[in-house]
């Protein structure tokens, strides 16, 4: 396979005395990449992130300058991970893969999160804390190491000091106050088995009313333990919070100045919002950063993008408090404003690189880019190095909820881009539709695609919205099609701009559909990619091109 990736220069300058330094845009990871957890290995930093459904789950990304980021792998990337305990073959939508955290120890990659499964028989969520492990973080991962009785969601693992291994998990308290009430809870882990023993240790219910607390990491920092959490529910009002401890196990105080970062005080028009589930990294001595999800405000105060990773300058200041026993240090994050801003000074002074994204299915396995809905089905896509496509099968139709659909896709990371391919269908195909499917979900979704029924030959625009049923937006008659057709979808002024070329040269627009139609309203964002629907059916795409557009 040959991905070919084309540089786009985004030079940002700040001005200072000395001339001028390279900055970088938020967010660092484009599309849908929400809940980050990041660390550190020499001078290297890999970072992790929340998939849900789709598989492979749990992308890593390695920088050294946390401004630039390569795709190496995914924790969850067989399918035998997947289909017992952690079950992402038939799981619910915004269901699977939360919160992630990635920690590194003695040679050991560790990656810690939850699965949460529903069973529609039984009426009953499971929520499957799990470890991966790993001595190379672009794989091979372990099978899912279950740790048994450990309720709720959003796990950590902290290795302390002195040899001891601890879970920190979020769960409903045992007599809430109110609903939606979080309470953040330790436990020791057996540092060869990975099971819970010793004694539960109940840290806190957090700072600011406690709606949703969730999402806690531990830290050590000059002999005290922080213990940091989001809060307020993954929307506006989500925040971080922090409190310390001189013991792992507590009792915690907590920052009177929390929240330590939010967008929740700032207009709902604000750039971004949701800024929280963060992560904090000591980038070298003295200097730290974090990490946290946002939702940028493009079209009707959110995207199609949905929560993506974004990264933040954190200066540590001692309280002033001279009449304090125990003046504490705080991290303070992004000291001149106190905002989340779009650009920053560049950590390392590198130059943020844009990259087109390109494939033209040479290789022996499919990119790390695409993504499916849930495992596939065995054999619904074949990599044909002769032919150098990419066949894709229709016995499994379009996106539904629940399903392995005939789908895959790479995330849309701009709201602004430019996304081609080729297809082919065999001249004596009959009954099948196939083309390009660009999906939120799978109640959301459009399939703009060469419908072949009979001897008839048409192009067709259908839309999926939640809570309607398929609806045909356009359908015309293309009887010249023979075999190859190359399509083409553009996005800009918050329009999709449709275009096809049966000859790969002359395009014509065909038709437009307003951006707003695939606004992200879930825990997942956008994906650009191809579908094929008919038992018996397949057809084979190539010569992938995705553009994003950096809006300034």
């Amino acid at each position: 396979m040959k991905r070919v990736l084309i540089c786009i220069f985004c030079i940002c300058f700040m001005h200072n005395l000395f001339g001028q330094v390279a900055s970088y845009i938020n967010p660092i990871l484009q599309g849908s990449y929400p809940d980050p957890s990041i660390c550190k290995v020499k001078d290297t930093f890999y970072l992790v992130n929340s998939t849900f459904e789709y598989f492979p789950g749990l992308p890593i990304h390695k920088s050294t300058d946390l401004v630039n980021w390569e795709l190496i792998g995914h924790g969850l990337h067989r399918e035998d991970q997947c289909k017992t305990a952690v079950n992402l073959v038939d799981v619910q939508s915004n269901g699977g893969i939360h919160a992630p955290s990635i920690r590194y120890k003695n040679g050991t990659y560790y990656i810690i999160t939850t699965n949460v499964y529903y069973h529609e028989d039984l009426k009953k969520t499971d929520f499957v804390n799990f470890i991966l492990t790993a001595t190379d973080p672009a794989g091979p991962w372990s099978d899912p190491i279950v740790i048994d009785g450990a309720p709720g969601i959003d796990p950590d693992i902290f290795f302390d000091e002195d040899g001891k291994v601890w879970y920190t998990g979020t769960r409903m308290p045992d007599d809430p106050s109110f609903n939606g009430e979080g309470q953040i809870w330790m436990q020791e882990l057996d540092p060869e088995s990975y099971q819970l023993v010793g004694e539960e240790y109940l840290l806190w219910r957090g700072a600011c009313g406690g709606v949703w607390a969730e999402g806690p990491h531990i830290y050590k920092k000059d002999d005290y333990y922080y213990l940091m959490i989001a809060e307020g529910g993954t929307s506006y009002n989500h925040a971080v919070m922090i409190a310390v401890s001189d013991k792992i196990t507590g009792p915690y105080i907590p920052n009177d100045r929390n929240p330590i970062f939010t967008a929740r005080h700032l207009s709902y028009d604000h750039w971004v919002h949701s800024i929280g589930h963060a992560d904090l990294i000591e980038v070298d001595t003295g200097r730290w950063y974090m990490v946290s999800l946002g939702v940028r405000g493009d079209l009707e105060r959110g995207s199609n993008m949905g929560r993506e990773t974004h990264l933040f300058p954190v200066d540590w200041e001692q309280e002033p408090f001279e009449w304090k026993q125990n003046r504490y240090w705080w991290p303070v994050v992004s000291k001149v404003s106190g905002r989340p801003e779009r650009i920053y000074e560049s950590p390392y002074g590198k130059v943020q690189t844009k990259y087109n994204y390109a494939d033209d299915f040479s290789g022996s396995k499919l990119d790390n880019a695409w993504n499916f809905r849930r495992v596939p089905k065995h054999g619904m896509y074949q990599l044909d190095q002769m032919e150098k496509v990419l066949r894709v099968y229709g016995d499994y139709g379009l996106p539904g909820e629940r399903q392995q659909a005939s789908w895959l896709g790479i995330r849309q990371t701009e709201s602004d881009f430019s996304f081609s391919f080729s297809m082919g269908i065999e001249s004596d195909l009959k009954d099948v539709s196939a083309g390009l499917c660009f999906v939120q979900k799978d109640d959301n979704f459009l399939f703009w695609n060469i419908s072949k029924q009979g001897d008839q030959k048409s192009l067709e625009l259908l839309l999926k919205i939640p809570g309607e049923d398929e609806k045909i937006l356009k359908t015309m008659e293309l009887n010249d099609f023979q075999e190859q057709i190359w399509f083409k979808l553009e996005s800009e002024n918050d329009q999709y701009i449709l275009s096809y070329s049966l000859d790969g040269e002359q395009f014509e627009d065909w038709h437009s559909v307003k951006a707003n139609m695939l606004l992200c309203k879930g825990y997942t964002g956008a994906y650009l990619g191809f579908s094929v629907v008919g038992k018996g059916t397949s057809a084979e795409f190539d010569n992938v091109l995705y553009e994003p557009v950096v809006r300034n």
